[in-house]
């Protein structure tokens, strides 16, 4: 029998659950009065909110073909994406062709020409059409049971590449609103996510409102701050202002939303180092975390910690692994059973997909990638949300030491679930667990489950898959 999610709207507004804050709740509650625990998890890519491609304007995104993708493979979760820049480096200083934004909070009504030759930004007027966009998105993935994560600045940009800056509308080449990104004059505009121009908060504080006057009513919102801003004492104390305003401007509304932050990076590319522990001391509902040891020996891209159940923590490879999740080179790229530990471990994993849905049914050209990883990726997330509803997950928590193979979600006594990467023979601690057992194995590699009969609780138990290849664990009492 194969094993899938369940897609119907989605509910809430979602709120972190009370008792288990590894998960978000929506409110509802299980057959025995318990608040249900809602698992996010799915695949998000680059260009799913605004156009972004080397022609420009760049090509349309199929975005409802990509909700029946989300929807295919049983996912629940994006981050809708913005870019702040008109155009920027093919990702890489100097790399040619460029790559262009389209579709932007405020007229580009001019007079004038900005540097990328288009009309100058007025910040007094919106783009209504950026709303209106942004509205549909979110509530076509509702209707579709799809929870979105709204990006509201993004920092990768700015922090990368030098020549950045002059695609950013905050450019005082690129606006008639008088105002200058820059003020110290060194070309990067780092200012802007800072808290030092007032004119440039109440501008983002503007945005915010109208972000969240386009989309408040709904309930599959959640907002993020931004995307990988530098890892700067003044950057993450504009990014934790934000998260309070936001907070503070839903109060007065008819529902609120949980707002989250993503790791910001160190200061050059040989020092990079996450900010985790600035993100679970400050006032995000979630926070999404990231590499801790900059290379492919940190723990995360091979053995995730277990979380602690301090906040909601959303595993996003592109913090991770990045691109290189896709690399053929790689031995600790993602695939499924690395979804599988991260479920695992007690997180919510999500993946950058290398999909490119402006060519039917194609990945990214400009990114490596191995294909069988790519698929068992996708697929394992839509499993591991299967499972999620299957079990009693607001009970569940990671309890590594109840298996031999370090993978064990708990409810001790009730409900085990276990995972063993490699396959093989195993054990499960049911010391404390007396009683008869019944267990249920299934293949990630197949999708297939299989009854395994009833076991002896009492002590530790010997368990053997049915089949080769990495093996999943269900024992229950049903």
């Amino acid at each position: 029998m194969a094993l899938t999610a369940t897609a119907q709207p989605a509910s809430g507004p979602l709120r972190v659950h009370p008792t288990n804050p590894r998960y978000f709740t929506d409110g509802t509650k299980s057959a025995d009065g318990a608040l249900r625990a809602v698992y996010l998890t799915g695949s998000h890519v680059w260009n799913n909110f605004q156009d972004v491609g080397e022609s420009n304007p760049p090509q349309a995104f199929d975005y409802h073909g990509h909700l029946d993708f989300l929807v295919k493979h049983g996912h629940n979760f994006i981050r809708l994406w913005r870019w702040e820049l008109t155009q920027w480096p093919n990702w890489k200083e100097g790399r040619t062709p460029l790559r262009y934004g389209a579709n932007h909070p405020w007229k580009r009504a001019g007079p004038g020409v900005a540097l990328d030759g288009g009309p100058r930004f007025d910040f007094s007027q919106w783009d209504e059409g950026y709303f209106t966009r942004l509205r549909d998105r979110v509530r076509a993935a509702g209707e579709r049971g799809i929870y979105v994560s709204i990006m509201l600045f993004e920092g990768w940009c700015l922090r990368t590449q030098p020549s950045d800056w002059a695609g950013h509308p905050m450019n005082a080449a690129n606006n008639v609103s008088g105002i200058n990104g820059d003020p110290d004059g060194n070309g990067k505009g780092l200012e802007v996510q800072m808290l030092r121009v007032s004119a440039i908060t109440e501008l983002q504080k503007a945005y915010i409102r109208r972000v969240v006057d386009a989309v408040n009513d709904l309930d599959n919102v959640l907002y993020e701050i931004s995307n990988e801003s530098l890892y700067h004492p003044e950057i993450l104390k504009w990014q934790e202002a934000m998260v309070r305003y936001v907070n503070d401007y839903e109060v007065g509304k008819a529902k609120q939303h949980p707002v989250g932050m993503t790791n910001l990076i160190g200061y050059s590319e040989k020092t990079k180092t996450a900010s985790n522990a600035d993100l679970f001391a400050g006032p995000a509902a979630w926070v999404s975390p990231g590499l801790t040891i900059w290379g492919p020996s940190d723990p995360f891209t091979v053995n995730p910690p277990a979380t602690l159940g301090k906040k909601v923590e959303i595993l996003d490879t592109d913090h991770v692994f990045g691109n290189a999740c896709m690399n053929n080179s790689r031995k600790n790229r993602v695939d499924g059973v690395w979804v599988w530990k991260a479920f695992l471990r007690g997180y919510n994993p999500i993946y950058m997909d290398p999909l490119d849905l402006t060519r039917p049914n194609a990945m990214l050209k400009y990114v490596e990638y191995n294909t069988a990883a790519v698929l068992s990726a996708r697929t394992a997330m839509g499993q591991t949300r299967a499972y999620a509803e299957k079990i009693a997950l607001a009970a569940m928590t990671p309890q590594d030491a109840l298996s031999s193979t370090g993978y064990c979600l708990a409810n001790a006594g009730k409900e085990y679930l276990v995972l063993h990467p490699e396959g093989g023979e195993f054990t499960v601690d049911l010391t404390a667990a007396p009683g008869s057992w019944r267990e249920e194995w299934f293949d990630p590699t197949t999708g297939k489950t299989m009854s395994g009969g009833t076991i002896s609780g009492g002590g530790k138990h010997t368990c053997r898959p049915p089949f080769s290849g990495a093996a999943v664990l269900y024992l229950h009492t049903k």
